[in-house]
């Protein structure tokens, strides 16, 4: 029997993304050998292609000029706004998505990412594509990039995000609330106070897979707190943010422990009194897991700053606004063990089981029937597309 191809598709413009569909990918492989499913980095790294252009781009605005994204962000939130970007970037995707269609033939795809999602669904609507579209919305809001009629099923973080798809002409009956999917390794981890450990005042400071979000600006503001034991930074892929780190660190006060990319998050956060972080939907997501309190500094415009809200809202996170402030509210929760141990038990109203929920409804949606066939994908170019 041929086994039904689940492809999940993600976008290197962070790690939040990868990470999802990592997370639901590692789901769905334990349940079932009737299924193949395979995870894609959908932008390729083909320096002269035009993904990578778009990659790059985007990734460059995010670093250097976050007033410019903030612009964009919210100029491309009206309706017709956000239809002429979208319908731009899809197009300009339309060609790989091709590629990798020809290539995987799947049966069913599932995005982390509305760059993919709007390439497909541009396909859809122009009846080349003939097989179920699931969106994962990553964040605690909703861009007009993944607004799409063609997807059949979203998925959402939270109960109200259901209701602004809803508001935006997205059928309620196409959204379920299934949380932001995190990998098992934040499962098996839990925080707690550690008074008399040697690391009970380890403060641990990210930015996300990119090593955006202040870093080294918050290390040098927190040296100043005498009541901090120590450090850990993790840098991410952000190699020049790594040296940095390293040279800054003889010049502070307190030890610091710098790590790059690394896969020992659920470990650092178990080790740490507290995170201090830009609000990445899945970073705050995996935080809320293991339950470790969070400081929320230095958003990236629209997304982030919905992030913070939501889990400062939620009685998890405090989400400080200038320099002073991180300093301020840092030293006050350190101070305040009762607090802490507040925000860490009100985690557990952030976070679902989100990859089991939505490897579930993926898998559901591809039962067979009696008069079940390969997905169509009614596209002449395919012979005379390159791979």
């Amino acid at each position: 029997m041929t086994k039904k191809k689940i492809l999940i598709m993600s976008a290197s413009i962070g790690t939040g993304h990868t990470q999802a569909a990592r997370a639901i990918e590692e789901y769905v492989q334990t349940l079932s050998e009737e299924y193949d499913v395979e995870h894609l980095d959908f932008l390729s790294n083909d320096v002269l292609s035009i993904d990578n252009l778009v990659k790059e781009t985007y990734i460059k605005i995010l670093d250097f000029f976050p007033m410019l994204y903030d612009l964009m962000y919210y100029s491309s939130q009206g309706y017709k706004r956000g239809m002429a970007v979208k319908t731009l970037i899809a197009w300009g995707l339309k060609r790989r998505m091709l590629r990798v269609l020809a290539d995987r033939k799947p049966d069913i795809l599932v995005f982390t990412h509305p760059f993919p999602a709007g390439a497909a669904a541009l396909l859809k609507r122009q009846h080349r594509l003939n097989i179920p579209l699931v969106g994962v919305i990553t964040d605690f809001a909703v861009h007009q990039l993944w607004l799409y009629p063609q997807i059949d099923l979203y998925c959402v973080a939270a109960s109200q995000l259901k209701d602004l798809l809803n508001q935006n002409g997205i059928d309620r009956n196409k959204i379920i609330v299934s949380g932001i999917p995190v990998r098992n390794a934040f499962k098996k981890e839990r925080w707690h106070m550690k008074e008399k450990s040697q690391h009970s005042r380890n403060i641990l400071i990210m930015g996300g897979g990119l090593g955006m979000g202040s870093i080294k600006q918050s290390l040098t503001l927190l040296d100043r707190i005498d009541t901090i034991d120590s450090f850990t930074v993790v840098t991410g892929y952000n190699a020049d943010l790594y040296d940095e780190i390293i040279r800054l660190r003889r010049e502070l006060s307190h030890p610091v422990n710098v790590f790059g990319y690394t896969n020992q998050i659920p470990e650092l956060m178990v080790q740490s009194a507290l995170l201090v972080t830009k609000p990445g939907a899945l970073t705050c997501t995996e935080a809320a897991t293991v339950q470790i309190p969070m400081v929320l500094y230095s958003p990236i415009p629209g997304q982030e700053e919905a992030n913070a809200f939501y889990m400062q809202e939620k009685g998890c996170a405090r989400w400080v606004k200038s320099q002073n402030e991180l300093v301020v509210v840092v030293k006050e929760l350190l101070a305040d063990t009762d607090k802490l141990l507040d925000m860490s038990h009100a985690s557990l109203a952030c976070h679902r089981d989100g990859a089991e929920i939505i490897g579930a409804r993926v898998l559901q949606m591809l039962q067979p029937d009696a008069e079940h066939k390969k997905p169509e994908f009614q596209n002449q170019e395919y012979s005379n597309v390159s791979v």
